[in-house]
């Protein structure tokens, strides 16, 4: 079959979805009535500049602008050239510095960094300081006496998501998941909807976020601060010790949160059972529950968390961990002072099992009450010829690995890592390697999806999933909530919503990834190490 036959034609733009800003530099042609735009993305073509738009000494003395990093939009690209047409839109500073890549970083991928307008800060609830009011508490499950506490990351302002756990007098658990009430605070056709709906998610860098929602909100209102009544959607189950659900419960709630601890206070609590902490120790403050009672409610929550996590790999599951680096910054020169790949710990794994508990229960439970609404995520199955490709190479290299499912590739990772000096690199190749056939998960209205199988989670082997538990973070979570308090009505709205977020969540990655890579290039270059590769 020739080429030919495989020849597209673009006839028409519907949306624009890349803003067409590229970070580079400049180089001078003194024959030219134009400079040259070379973009650090090597994927974009270089750019013709009118001279115009550039530095006004430009031209006279180009070498002082060799290390400056810029910003061009690209205005035209003709089939013939092999140079595009573009205009000068910002100069960022130094090639090199933190602000300036910072700022290219997130100009060239779409991220809205600027103030909130006064019309979004206006919908933020008045006066101040705010308080629920009586007649929103009289709608909702009254858990401000239970012992309820979030674990988070030592630096988390936004604490989306907390937990209870109380022993009942049949031997059995009732465990909570509660989640931040934002759509409480964010109402639909308002300046400040319209703004979380746009940014999609909040954007995180090594040294700084850039949040979906007013500070007011993400850091105040709705994060699940202790000692303060806050308003939330809880889950609720009746579990076994072994993580059987008896009974499930979804409603409104307010909490008041007893506890903020850290993954490793949480993680301390957990290697040391039979220990009595102290409040300094966990960084606590009088707090309104007993540190033992807190403790008891952790070990009860890691023992079912584990059970749960057996039984999810028992069915074929699979998690591929990037490698991901934690930066020590000194807080006056925001510079890299050290770096260390982020450890995973039992504590983080015990957060984890019940947010998936909670996820895969309320896509469920929305997809039961609105079958052609429900805003689900699914993880369509890894690229087959990019699977045959890694077959093939791992067979070359007498790397014997099954790739028929989730739980088969998932087994033969955990058997080929191994337990000598080198299974940590080991591992962290192969799980690069299999990482790359796999499709991005995305978000979806199930009305527009005809066929339940496309549905399906291909990683956590499941056939329905959502994100219901971080909508201080992602606008995804609060259509869900919302669709949980049955107020959205058209699935066309949805499934332009759910392509956004699925846009918006992979430029947030990918500035994550850069960001990264920016402060670990200052690092080598600050410390002046050697890395091979």
């Amino acid at each position: 079959m020739s080429l030919e036959s495989f020849s597209r034609r673009v006839v028409y733009i519907v949306e624009k979805k890349h803003s067409r800003a590229v970070t580079g530099s400049l180089k001078f042609f003194p024959d030219k009535p134009f400079a040259l735009f070379s973009p650090v993305d090597h994927r974009v073509p270089r750019i013709n500049v009118p001279l115009s738009d550039c530095p006004e000494d430009f031209n006279i003395r180009p070498e002082v602008y060799a290390n400056t990093l810029f910003i061009c939009r690209i205005t035209d690209w003709t089939a013939d050239n092999a140079f595009a047409q573009g205009r000068l839109a910002k100069t960022l500073g130094q090639a090199g510095e933190i602000e300036p890549e910072t700022e290219g970083i997130l100009t060239e991928h779409s991220v809205d960094f600027s103030d909130f307008t006064p019309e979004v800060l206006e919908c933020l609830p008045q006066p101040r300081p705010w308080c629920i009011p009586p007649e929103e508490l009289e709608k909702r499950k009254d858990l401000r006496r239970d012992c309820i506490f979030t674990i988070d990351p030592a630096t988390a302002r936004d604490l989306d998501d907390a937990l209870s756990c109380k022993l009942l007098p049949d031997g059995n658990f009732e465990v909570g998941v509660h989640i931040a009430d934002v759509s409480y605070f964010v109402k639909e056709n308002t300046a400040l909807d319209e703004a979380a709906s746009q940014r999609a998610t909040s954007v995180y860098l090594v040294q700084q976020v850039v949040p979906m929602l007013p500070r007011l909100l993400c850091e105040e209102l709705c994060s699940l601060n202790p000692d303060f009544d806050r308003l939330t959607f809880s889950v609720i189950w009746k579990l076994t010790p072994e993580g059987k659900i008896l009974s499930e419960w979804f409603g409104r709630s307010v909490i008041r949160s007893c506890a903020k601890l850290s993954y490793d206070h949480a993680q301390s609590m957990i290697e040391a059972p039979e220990k009595l902490f102290s409040p300094n120790e966990l960084q606590l403050d009088n707090p309104e529950h007993p540190i033992d009672e807190i403790h008891e409610a952790v070990l009860r929550l890691h023992s079912i968390a584990q059970n749960l996590r057996r039984q999810r790999i028992s069915t074929g599951t699979l998690k591929l961990d990037q490698v991901k680096l934690s930066f020590n910054i000194n807080k006056e020169s925001m510079m890299p002072n050290s770096c260390s790949v982020y450890e995973y710990k039992d504590s983080n794994r015990l957060v984890e099992e019940f947010m998936l508990l909670a996820n895969i229960a309320t896509a469920h439970h929305i997809h039961r009450k609105f079958p052609d609404l429900a805003l689900l995520r699914r993880h369509p199955p890894p690229k087959t010829k990019m699977m045959e490709e890694l077959k093939e190479m791992c067979s070359q290299l007498g790397i014997d690995i099954d790739l028929s499912s989730p739980g088969a590739l998932q087994e033969s990772l955990n058997n080929l890592t191994g337990k000598d000096e080198y299974s940590a690199a080991r591992k962290a190749v192969l799980t690069h390697l299999c990482s790359r056939p796999m499709q991005m998960a995305l978000y979806f209205c199930s009305g527009v999806l005809k066929n339940e199988q496309l549905f399906k989670h291909y990683a956590l082997n499941i056939p329905l999933y959502t994100h219901f538990t971080s909508p201080i973070r992602r606008y995804a979570d609060i259509i869900v909530h919302r669709l949980l308090a049955s107020s959205l009505s058209m699935s066309q709205e949805v499934e332009k919503q759910a392509l956004h977020c699925n846009n918006k969540k992979m430029l947030a990655k990918r500035v994550w990834e850069l960001s990264s890579e920016l402060f670990f290039g200052l690092l080598v270059r600050v410390s002046k190490l050697t890395v091979l590769f």
